[in-house]
């Protein structure tokens, strides 16, 4: 069986030969970029309206949050006052969203190599998008692995929200863009990059932190179950030149930010880089 919806179902099958499927309602935006095929579809289900690219899941509007709150609020809470943030990828603007929360944030950058994704869903997922209008964000239509090259020392966090290691996303799981990546942070500056599931992918994710390692003083991982997601549980990377995952917290931003999330609260944070023994002998 082929991903996509066939016969009124979205199915999703893994490597492994597993997967989900949903109930699929009315197609309201299917599209061929020059980079891959964005979609997005009603549910006759909990999960509401769904983004895939190339037939994969991306976001639903009923469990985001489960990705969102993670990747950002992890590092973010970590920083004693982030300013500039960079988002790669992302341009479903849910983790934009989550990011603009905090206060302290002067200048958000998305840098998206798809523009359809961030007009397909500024129109049919308005309230994971919804903050991608605001004026302290700056969207940039273009390839990361070209815009990072030569920044020095311009942002506090920089969040790789891409897809997988295939297709328009490849180029982001190098050696020589990671090294890009730490160049373009400032001092007490901190990386987060998903990194796929621990439970499916787990070639591929010994392959990522190998790459990070040599790249990095310091990589970590967090993990949290996303239920759309292949396997159902998903995991982070928490990469910095000099700051070490759990030495900081913001208490008094996590107070602001905590009642706006329905995932994300301190006691949370702290369990996220509890590791199961399988993946502490992969990594």
């Amino acid at each position: 069986m082929k991903n996509g919806i066939e016969n009124g179902y979205y199915h999703e099958i893994t490597p492994g030969g597993y997967g989900i499927a949903i109930k699929a309602g009315k197609v309201l935006f299917s599209e061929q970029s020059p980079f891959q095929k964005v979609e997005v579809f009603e549910t006759d289900s909990k999960l509401g309206r769904v983004l895939t690219l190339d037939d994969l899941m991306m976001t639903t509007e009923g469990d985001e949050y489960h990705y969102h709150e993670m990747i950002s609020h992890i590092p973010m809470m970590q920083h004693p006052c982030p300013k500039s943030v960079l988002v790669i990828g992302g341009g479903d603007g849910g983790t934009i969203r989550e990011v603009m929360k905090h206060k302290t944030v002067e200048r958000a950058v998305l840098c998206e190599i798809d523009g359809l994704v961030i007009d397909a869903c500024k129109k049919y997922l308005p309230t994971i998008a919804c903050e991608l209008d605001n004026p302290k964000v700056e969207i940039l239509v273009q390839d990361a692995i070209e815009y990072i090259k030569d920044k020095k020392d311009e942002f506090d966090i920089i969040l790789i929200d891409s897809t997988d290691p295939m297709g328009p996303g490849e180029g982001l799981f190098t050696e020589e863009f990671y090294t890009n990546v730490k160049n373009a942070l400032k001092k007490g500056g901190i990386m987060v990059a998903q990194s796929e599931s621990p439970f499916t992918n787990k070639e591929e994710i010994k392959k990522m932190y190998d790459l990070l390692k040599k790249v990095f003083p310091t990589v970590s991982t967090y993990t949290s179950n996303i239920p759309t997601y292949p396997g159902g549980y998903w995991a982070w990377a928490f990469c910095s030149v000099d700051v070490k995952p759990l030495e900081y917290y913001n208490d008094e931003r996590a107070n602001e930010i905590i009642p706006t999330c329905k995932i994300y609260n301190k006691e949370y944070h702290n369990a996220r880089f509890a590791l199961p023994n399988y993946l502490k002998e992969l990594l």
